[in-house]
């Protein structure tokens, strides 16, 4: 049996994790694939800051005003398929007692007999919208590693709220592997970013073996690719920018190229957020 286990965790969360809303759409192309019921949800009061994760309001099927609040659950698939069962973590971002926060859901995922999991992230970088996604494929657990050719991340630093639930579930004896996507900045505003959402789900199905439908989001990626290209080619300093990106990219990809490059780049960056006044931190 794999390192992972039957009964697997994906997680992923809105905010300062979420570029391009690539993880959290993953977390719904999944969710939208099967029935999923809810294992457990965390008192918002407890957890978030309503004036940074304020809630909102709308107006239901009679006319009534509604609140929803911030929130974050853990979901199970409600009939589970031959093979690994996908259960889901997700929901904004904590503001606070991140402690707390991690030990409720992984007290929850040991009740459950939870045997792996993985965190999807994604982060601004400066990569071409026009090559294949990168992803950069990790994990701090050695088994997992050496059986699905994992990189060890050595970055040393500020963290955010995926780090923290990694660190929680191997104390807890829960293997875990983390995936992360490049995604273009100079696209940033162009969300959701379907193409990075399909790597990821790509990388996804080659590290556990569970397929998930993804045509619609091959369409989507395919349209979303066509209008930067559009817009690219109405302005000449975007067109050159981007390929400068491409020559960097298509060297790193040769085989001359360091094995090291998307690890040594995603240090790079996560240096980077730690450098800006305010910035979230990972």
């Amino acid at each position: 049996m794999d390192v992972l286990g039957p009964r697997i965790v994906i997680a992923a969360f809105d905010g300062w994790n979420d570029a391009g809303e690539a993880a959290s759409s993953a977390i719904e192309a999944l969710r939208s694939s099967s029935e999923y019921d809810l294992v457990h949800s965390v008192d918002p009061e407890l957890y978030f800051d309503y004036q940074y994760t304020r809630p909102s309001t709308r107006m239901d099927a009679e006319g009534r005003r509604q609140l929803t609040w911030p929130e974050a659950g853990l979901w199970r698939p409600r009939d589970p398929a031959p093979g690994p069962e996908f259960w889901l973590l997700t929901g904004a971002e904590p503001a606070r007692t991140w402690q707390a926060f991690a030990s409720e859901f992984i007290d929850i995922a040991l009740r459950d007999d939870i045997t792996g999991l993985v965190t999807l992230g994604a982060m601004l970088a400066d990569v071409p919208h026009t090559r294949p996604i990168s992803i950069f494929a990790s994990s701090q657990n050695e088994q997992v590693r050496e059986a699905h050719g994992l990189e060890r991340s050595l970055y040393e630093g500020p963290v955010g709220i995926l780090t923290v639930f990694e660190h929680f579930a191997e104390n807890a004896g829960i293997p875990t592997a983390s995936l992360w996507a490049s995604v273009p900045h100079y696209v940033a505003s162009a969300t959701p970013s379907p193409k990075v959402t399909l790597a990821l789900l790509d990388r996804l199905e080659e590290l556990t073996g569970v397929d998930v439908d993804r045509q619609t989001l091959r369409t989507e990626a395919a349209t979303w690719e066509a209008s930067i290209d559009a817009a690219a080619s109405e302005d000449e300093d975007m067109t050159e920018y981007i390929r400068q990106l491409e020559r960097t990219r298509d060297t790193w990809d040769s085989p001359e190229a360091s094995g090291d490059a998307i690890a040594q780049a995603f240090e790079r960056y996560l240096r980077r957020r730690d450098d800006g006044p305010g910035d979230r931190k990972r």
